[in-house]
C-alpha cells in the first residue's frame, strides 16, 4: 500500500480502498497525450480546438457550485455516481461523433462529470473518516489514492499513441471502460455513519449558497488558504497541460519523447504524494504549499536556461513538489472550513476561481507563444508566483496574529491598591 498502513477498522479500509479504486479510474484519462492530434486527425482546426478548451474552461466554472451544492444538499455519493456516469457517456461520444459538435459536447461532459467529482470527493473521504473517529489518517489517505490514480497513467501514458495507431478511437474506448469501473465502486461506496449527512443537510440550495459565502465571509483565514492554492493549481495546470509540449519542443525534444517525459513526471509526482507527511511535519502544513509553491514557479524560471536533460530534471522536480502539495493544502482547506454542511460548495468555489484564473493565463500563453515569447512567460511567471507568495505570507502572519489575539485571553495584573490590601 505504498507504505502506508490502513486504519484498523474493517469498515473504514473497505471505504478507503473503494476510495481509491474510484480514484484510480475516475482519474485515467487516457487520451490526454494525444486529444489535440486526435482532433486534428478527424478534421478540426487549431481555432476550433483552442475555442472547445476554453469552451470547456467556462462550463466549468459555470458548474462547479451548482454540483457543489447538490453534493451538499443530498449525498456525496449519489453525486460521485453521477458524476462517474457522465463521464461514460462523456467518452463514448468522440467515437460515434468525431466532428466539432461531437467535441464540443465531450468536453461540455467532461467539465460537467469532474465538477461532479471535484468536491464531493474529497469531502466524502474528509467526512468519513471523522466520522468513524480515523481524521488524523486524512492526509496519507488522500495522498496514497492520488498516488495510485497516476499509476495508470503512468503505464498506459507511454504507448498511448500506438494505441490509437492501431486504432483510432481507442484511447476513447478504454476510457469509457474505467469510467464504468469507476461507476460501480461509486455505487458500493458505504454511507457516512451517525446520521451526520442527514443532520448536516442544508434546507434548500438557495440557503446553501448564502451559507457557504457567510462562512466563507467569516473566515479570513480560510479565503486567503484558497487564494493560495488557486496560485498553486494554476501552475500546475499550466505547466502539465499547457506548457507541457512547448517546453519540450523548445529543448529540441522529438515528439517521441513526450509520453515518456510524462509519464517519468507521473513517476515522481506519484512519489511525491505518497509521503506528503513528511515535509508537513518539518515546517507545517501552510508552510509546505508555501515552500513547494515557489519550488514549482523556481523551476519554470530555471528552464529558460536549462538544455534537453536538465529541462527533464527540473519538470520532474516540479512533478515531486506537485504530488506532495496537493494532499497537504486539501487537508488544510478542509480543516479550515468552519461548517461542514458547505464542505463541497466552498471546495467547488475554489475549483471555480482555479478555472477561472487557469483560462486567462491560457489566453495570455496563447499570445506570448504566438510571438516566440515562451521564455519570457516563464519568467514572468515565476517572478510573479514569487512575489504573490510573499505577500500572502504577510497576510496570514497579519490573519493569524489576529486570530491568536482573540483566543487567547488577557492576564490583567491586580491593581496596586489590591495587592497592598
Amino acid at each position: 500500500m505504498l507504505g502506508f498502513r490502513l486504519p484498523a477498522k474493517p469498515a473504514v479500509q473497505r471505504a478507503v480502498r473503494l476510495t481509491y479504486g474510484f480514484q484510480f479510474f475516475f482519474g485515467l484519462l487516457l487520451w490526454v497525450p494525444i486529444f489535440y492530434q486526435y482532433q486534428k486527425l478527424v478534421g478540426l482546426s487549431d481555432s476550433e480546438i483552442f475555442g472547445i478548451q476554453s469552451i470547456y474552461y467556462v462550463v466549468f466554472c459555470l458548474l462547479e457550485i451548482p454540483t457543489g451544492l447538490i453534493a451538499d444538499r443530498f449525498d456525496y455519493r449519489t453525486s460521485l455516481t453521477a458524476g462517474a456516469g457522465v463521464l461514460v457517456v462523456a467518452n463514448l461520444v468522440p467515437v460515434f461523433l468525431g466532428s466539432y459538435p461531437g467535441f464540443l459536447l465531450h468536453f461540455i461532459l467532461i467539465a460537467l462529470a469532474r465538477s461532479l467529482v471535484s468536491g464531493a470527493q474529497s469531502a466524502y473521504l474528509y467526512e468519513y473518516l471523522h466520522a468513524h473517529g480515523e481524521g488524523e489518517h486524512y492526509l496519507r489517505v488522500e495522498g496514497v489514492g492520488r498516488a495510485y490514480s497516476l499509476v495508470g497513467k503512468i503505464v498506459y501514458w507511454p504507448v498511448i499513441g500506438l494505441l490509437m495507431t492501431w486504432n483510432l478511437p481507442s484511447p476513447y474506448w478504454l476510457t469509457a471502460i474505467n469510467a464504468a469501473v469507476a461507476l460501480a465502486l461509486a455505487c458500493k461506496l458505504p454511507p457516512i455513519p451517525g446520521g451526520r449527512r442527514t443532520s448536516g443537510k442544508t434546507a434548500s440550495l438557495l440557503s446553501g449558497v448564502g451559507g457557504a459565502v457567510a462562512a466563507l465571509r467569516s473566515s479570513r483565514w480560510l479565503a486567503l488558504l484558497m487564494v493560495q492554492g488557486i496560485a498553486m493549481f494554476t501552475l500546475v495546470r499550466i505547466c502539465q497541460v499547457n506548457l507541457f509540449q512547448p517546453i519540450l519542443e523548445s529543448k529540441s525534444l522529438s515528439v517521441n519523447w513526450y509520453g515518456a517525459v510524462l509519464a517519468a513526471m507521473t513517476v515522481f509526482e506519484a512519489l511525491g504524494a505518497a509521503r506528503p507527511h513528511r515535509l508537513r511535519r518539518a515546517i507545517g502544513p501552510v508552510g509546505s504549499v508555501f515552500t513547494l509553491t515557489i519550488v514549482m514557479a523556481s523551476c519554470l524560471g530555471l528552464l529558460v536556461w536549462a538544455g534537453p536533460f536538465p529541462a527533464v530534471v527540473l519538470l520532474c522536480v516540479f512533478a515531486v513538489a506537485t504530488g506532495i502539495a496537493f494532499p497537504v493544502q486539501k487537508q488544510l482547506l478542509n480543516d479550515s472550513i468552519p461548517d461542514s454542511r458547505y464542505r463541497a460548495t466552498l471546495l467547488s468555489m475554489e475549483s471555480i476561481v482555479d478555472r477561472a484564473v487557469c483560462a486567462l493565463v491560457a489566453v495570455a500563453l496563447g499570445a506570448y507563444l504566438a510571438a516566440g515569447q515562451l521564455n519570457e512567460f516563464l519568467l514572468l511567471t515565476a517572478v510573479v508566483t514569487c512575489a504573490a507568495m510573499g505577500l500572502l505570507a504577510l497576510l496570514l502572519l497579519a490573519v493569524r496574529k489576529h486570530r491568536s489575539d482573540r483566543r487567547v485571553p488577557v492576564v490583567r495584573a491586580p491593581a496596586p491598591e489590591t495587592v497592598s490590601r
